[in-house]
């Protein structure tokens, strides 16, 4: 994998790159589609090129559930398996350590806004996961069984599912999590980035592609100490890229400010992931801030539920179920040039939607998708041309 920066933004952090893997350029800031068992929700490969998608990310937990590492290995991997042949990521699992267990406890996940301040609480119940220093215990959500995670056997899962950039396992910790906690799960993040790195060189072979790049995870919750401190030694053990996880804090304003104490202390020229961030309004602040790609389920969650993202509505949302829509023969997005745009009314999408049409959900998908590869189109324009990063700048509606 190599990574080169192209144009800096000189008031801010802002950066525009290309990220080369053996499989294809992804020219970033970027938005990476979220492929959790090696498909997007109602999307064939054929529509993700078509409306310039450039890289997705599988999920390994999900994956070795089904059909399993083993499998899709024997298959060619997931650029064979999947029929999707560009760049590829694949996350650890780790999340889904923090959301069936943490998270059960707590009452934040990813059904839920991941910010406290932004709703109220989900209820709470009981942990699926136990966490040591050798790794993780989790429950199967297909049969019950528990699962070792540990971070070597991470590695190989994602060896032999064989995406270009890996992610190895990490604890992240919930907003409501002290500071000793936060800490502790820190040092044992580092612990376990030192043993997948370890692992990674032993497995060289291992799986249907040579060519992997494994990123470092960088933690510490919403305490500016222990991010700093975590970059420094995420930073330092020679990963060729990072991603940013765990808690963010309670707001997006906490966020922002855990974004501007960990970029400085990363090495400058080597890519930087946004773990599960994708409204508009955050994306635009994180790559001001330095933040080079990012996945979120959320655009595609909102398509299938019923809000469908478009500039010609206040925040940017449009919630297709409203009897408003019934006769609006608008399409979602005035100069949206989406296959659903060109072709469909807001009309015909709400009453698709209300029937519980199947059609609807791939349509819906399709723009939403659309939308996020148009926003990082603009905002490469925008940092190429000097201008201000701003939503309404970038979003003409």
């Amino acid at each position: 994998m190599e990574f080169h920066i192209e144009t800096r933004d000189p008031r801010s952090e802002a950066r525009v790159g290309v990220l080369r893997t053996a499989h294809g350029a992804v020219e970033t800031p970027a938005f990476v589609a979220v492929a959790t068992r090696a498909t997007v929700k109602a999307l064939s490969v054929d529509d993700l090129r078509d409306i310039g998608v450039q890289i997705l990310i599988g999920n390994t937990y999900h994956l070795i559930l089904r059909p399993g590492a083993e499998l899709v290995a024997e298959l060619g991997g997931l650029h064979r398996f999947s029929g999707w042949d560009g760049p590829w990521m694949t996350d650890s699992g780790g999340f889904q350590v923090f959301s069936l267990g943490a998270g059960m406890e707590h009452g934040v996940g990813k059904i839920a806004p991941i910010f406290p301040e932004d709703a109220p609480p989900r209820p709470k119940g009981e942990s699926l996961v136990r966490v040591e220093e050798g790794g993780a215990w989790v429950r199967s959500l297909l049969d019950g069984s528990w699962i070792r995670f540990t971070p070597e056997g991470v590695i190989r899962w994602e060896r032999l599912l064989g995406a270009d950039i890996i992610l190895p396992l990490d604890e992240c910790t919930s907003p409501f999590h002290d500071r000793d906690y936060t800490a502790r799960a820190m040092e044992r993040t580092h612990r376990w980035a030192e043993r997948a790195l370890a692992a990674f060189e032993k497995t060289r072979g291992l799986g249907p592609n040579p060519d992997q790049a494994l990123y470092g995870i960088v933690q510490g919750g919403a305490y500016e100490d222990l991010r700093r401190r975590s970059a420094r030694v995420i930073g330092g053990m020679g990963f060729p890229g990072f991603a940013i996880g765990g808690s963010l804090g309670r707001s997006k304003e906490d966020m922002y400010r855990v974004l501007e104490w960990t970029i400085p202390e990363l090495p400058p020229e080597r890519p930087r992931h946004l773990l599960g961030i994708g409204t508009v309004e955050d994306i635009v602040e994180a790559v001001a801030r330095g933040i080079d790609t990012f996945d979120c389920a959320a655009p595609t969650r909102m398509a299938r539920n019923g809000t469908l993202l478009s500039a010609d509505e206040e925040g940017f949302r449009l919630h297709i179920k409203a009897a408003r829509f019934r006769r609006d023969e608008r399409p979602i997005e005035g100069d949206c040039d989406c296959p659903t745009c060109r072709r469909y009314t807001r009309a015909f999408l709400h009453h698709l939607f209300r029937c519980g049409e199947l059609s609807y959900f791939r349509l819906a998908t399709l723009h939403n998708l659309r939308f996020m590869v148009r926003l990082m189109s603009r905002i490469r324009s925008a940092i190429r041309a000097g201008r201000t990063l701003t939503p309404d700048a970038l979003l003409p509606g």
